[in-house]
């Protein structure tokens, strides 16, 4: 009886809200997405209760696979769709050394993040930087994750906008209307979903979709054979003329491509039976495979199917025009269209994660104080303010989406200016603020100072990616 009671209490401390608490997914996560716990009597650990959250299954709520999958589509979007471009003008031997060090580097990122996650039992940027530091440093670090995520959600209605001027050849004003279209009826009913791991099966299709592109451009490859431009020196080193700002703008797009770290917190928190690091460390491993797989690939076929001069457009959808008529091309582009706004709703997640915790703040409210809110139509206030932020960011995507038509420029300057610092300048912070609270912390191990030189380099990334970004751009 008193286990049942304990278990009875645990439930009414969960943040979960009315909606949420009668269907809950069928995994009774809390609101950081974790499966409730409870006190076995006279024990002090703490044992998850047996439920739907311990089912079995490869592809359940919290699984390592489906959250692998989940952070795959985080990054899987449209920065593989311009890797070509940057292959063509930089060279493949330098595209691929790039992939394989962003990789590395996603890798040591992620598993910072999980750390500081699961060392502070917070599962947002903002909460974990006003634990370890101080407020300011999450408005600071908020404010950048919201640019970073309003400029990728732009990025993938331009990619929208691009397919369906591909597939019908409508003039701008059209394609404006279609964004706008796409932005109100698709995306903004899916940003209101409570939890990234919603979007798990949706994931799971859309990297199967972006799959079928790459098909489509081997199949161009081999329709119409090697782009005449392309020769060993072109292939392997780029048609000459690359200027450091070139080369920069390449490893902006790198930076964009891999960066999932926004959704890290999140999907941590709803790891299940419990979060740890070892299990994030294997999601990690999985997605950073699986996007440098897709990332090389799509390098190494559209550079050889479009070549390295003229023939290289802004993004692979609008290489593939001149077969727009051919249904392989017309399905692979429709397939990209439906990946890209599968990936648009895990940007939406970290703005409302923001909007929440400044929410709470103004209010005075804390982050498990949502079961007493007041509620207004059966949901509580807090759930109302999230999706109104959800419809306010989505809104703003579509005002940048309609303004702005060029993919590669909106993608290097937030890989270098929002994903840099997202990715390596706050993680390493996070983990050096972590080893000081701790006895015997010394400036002089190695695991410090290789926390400051990913600092360091995402420092540099973030200043001078952001001067290059910018210094193209004013170029065109």
């Amino acid at each position: 009886m008193a286990t049942v009671a304990e278990a009875v209490a645990c439930e009414q401390t969960m943040a979960c809200d009315a909606e949420t608490a009668s269907t809950c997914t069928g995994d009774l996560a809390g609101a950081n997405g974790a499966s409730c716990e409870v006190c076995v009597p006279g024990s002090p650990e703490k044992k998850p209760v047996v439920g739907p959250a311990g089912r079995r299954g490869s592809f359940r709520h919290g699984g390592t696979l489906p959250t692998a999958v989940c952070l795959s589509k985080a990054a899987i979007g449209a920065g593989v769709l311009s890797m070509a471009a940057h292959s063509a003008e930089v060279g493949l031997l330098y595209q691929l050394c790039g992939l394989a060090a962003g990789a590395l580097l996603t890798l040591v990122s992620i598993r910072m993040i999980a750390r500081a996650s699961i060392d502070t039992g917070c599962w947002s940027y903002e909460d974990i930087c006003e634990d370890l530091f101080h407020p300011s440093m999450s408005v600071l670090t908020g404010a950048v994750n919201v640019c970073n995520c309003l400029g990728s959600g732009a990025g993938y209605l331009i990619v929208c906008g691009q397919v369906f001027q591909v597939a019908t050849g409508a003039n701008e004003p059209t394609r404006r209307l279609f964004v706008l279209a796409v932005g109100v009826f698709v995306c903004a009913p899916l940003a209101l979903a409570r939890h990234v791991s919603f979007m798990r099966h949706l994931a799971a299709g859309s990297v199967a979709a972006l799959l079928l592109l790459v098909v489509t451009v081997v199949w161009f490859l081999g329709e119409h054979g090697q782009d005449e431009s392309v020769t060993p020196q072109t292939l392997w080193f780029g048609p000459g003329g690359a200027t450091i700002f070139t080369y920069m703008n390449s490893i902006n797009n790198i930076v964009f491509a891999y960066n999932n770290q926004f959704n890290v917190p999140q999907l941590t928190g709803e790891l299940t039976p419990q979060p740890t690091v070892r299990k994030m460390t294997v999601v990690s491993v999985i997605t950073v495979a699986a996007c440098f797989a897709l990332f090389g690939g799509v390098s190494v076929f559209g550079v050889l199917a479009f070549g390295v001069g003229e023939g290289q457009r802004d993004s692979l959808v609008l290489d593939l025009t001149p077969e727009r008529k051919n249904p392989l091309v017309l399905a692979a582009l429709i397939a990209v269209m439906f990946s890209v706004l599968t990936c648009f709703q895990f940007h939406v997640y970290p703005i409302r994660q923001f909007a929440a915790w400044a929410v709470r703040k103004a209010r005075g409210r804390g982050a498990d104080d949502e079961k007493s809110d007041v509620k207004y139509f059966g949901r509580s206030l807090t759930r109302w303010l999230d999706m109104a932020s959800a419809l306010f960011s989505v809104a703003v995507i579509i005002l940048i989406a309609v303004v702005i038509s060029s993919l590669k420029t909106i993608l290097d300057f937030i890989g270098a200016f929002a994903s840099a610092y997202i990715s390596y300048v706050v993680p390493p912070l996070w983990v050096i603020q972590i080893l000081r609270r701790q006895k015997g912390f010394a400036w002089n191990t190695w695991e410090v100072l290789g926390c400051m030189a990913l600092f360091c380099l995402g420092a540099f990334f973030f200043v001078f990616g952001t001067y290059s970004a910018i210094s193209d751009a004013l170029a065109q």
